[in-house]
């Protein structure tokens, strides 16, 4: 059995796999290590770098059915004590794999962490994260993230105060782009709910872990690297994005509360289509009609056998 499986997927993101794997084997530290890349069809010759530059990792081909559906398969070909899914748009800069490891050993009762990550220009990312909820979408649509610095997790998703970072804190949910969990967390939780083609797909695992009675934590023992926003504005992600709110609320939310939400985060798509930059309104105009459901999502809607989380109701 190894003691890290680290996970990641590559939809025709060979240009980042190098530095990302390079810098994974690195910082590995004294333990045994299972690297998967999961190939999502990609055509850029990602299977071919990982078999050619990097030995000790392997590839498990699978279709593109998302981010989820493509950390599962891999999941399912290994035996790792613990799980990393990490992005391939990363790089890790300090700490050990060996030390995380470690730490999750002594903490029993913890499910799942999320670390330390830098953003392009080296600056500190605001990965702790709060669930999402009516009044959050609300706060955040009308600016909360910006005038409300200070009076507490109600203004938005993400906790801004970065002095937060530095400490091992509780949190509910942590970027995608690095969670490493406990087996036992995933096998009791479920793994991620395929039927979130992209986002969202974070906050429904680490929902459920919580419900099956983990922690989940962020533990600043390893700092990365996230090359996050590399593509600039899409229309097409933005609309994504949208549809995944859409399904999350639809999962976790009784009909009130879903439809106060998506009120809340309608309302943001609104201003920014009337006032932010042309590139900006044109994605939000887009986004919006997709969660209204005047458009269909980009990438199509959950298909029948995507994998069935236990305990969960059907996303519509």
């Amino acid at each position: 059995m190894h003691d890290l499986a680290i996970i990641t997927v590559s939809t025709n993101e060979a240009r980042w796999l190098r530095t990302c794997l390079r810098t994974v084997f690195e910082h590995a530290g004294d333990i045994s290590l299972d690297v998967v890349v999961a190939d999502n069809e990609s055509t850029d010759g990602t299977s071919e770098l990982v078999a050619d530059e990097f030995p000790k990792a392997r590839v498990v081909r699978c279709r593109n059915r998302g981010f989820a559906h493509g950390n599962n398969r891999a999941l399912l070909t290994t035996d790792a004590r613990y799980v990393l899914f990490l992005n391939p748009d990363t790089e890790t800069i300090e700490g050990t794999y060996e030390s995380l490891v470690r730490a999750m050993d002594e903490r029993p009762t913890v499910g799942l962490i999320g670390v330390r990550q830098l953003d392009g220009d080296r600056v500190l990312f605001p990965t702790i994260r709060w669930f999402p909820s009516p009044v959050r979408a609300f706060a955040q649509s009308l600016g909360g993230e910006r005038w409300g610095r200070g009076l507490g997790r109600w203004t938005g998703e993400r906790e801004l105060d970065m002095h937060i970072y530095e400490e091992e804190v509780e949190c509910d949910w942590t970027s995608g782009s690095f969670m490493l969990a406990r087996r036992e967390a995933l096998e009791s939780a479920g793994a991620m709910d395929e039927r979130f083609f992209i986002y969202c797909e974070e906050p429904d695992l680490c929902s459920r872990i919580k419900q099956a009675g983990w922690s989940v934590r962020h533990l600043p023992l390893m700092t990365i690297v996230h090359y996050a926003g590399k593509g600039g504005v899409s229309p097409k992600m933005e609309s994504q994005d949208a549809y995944a709110r859409r399904q999350y609320a639809q999962k976790h939310f009784p009909p009130a509360k879903r439809y106060a939400y998506l009120a809340g985060v309608g309302t943001g798509l609104a201003l920014r289509a009337a006032f932010a930059a042309p590139d900006r309104k044109v994605a939000s105009k887009q986004a919006l009609r997709t969660l209204v459901g005047l458009a269909p999502p980009p990438f199509g809607p959950p298909p029948e056998q995507a994998l069935a989380i236990r305990g969960t109701t059907t996303i519509e």
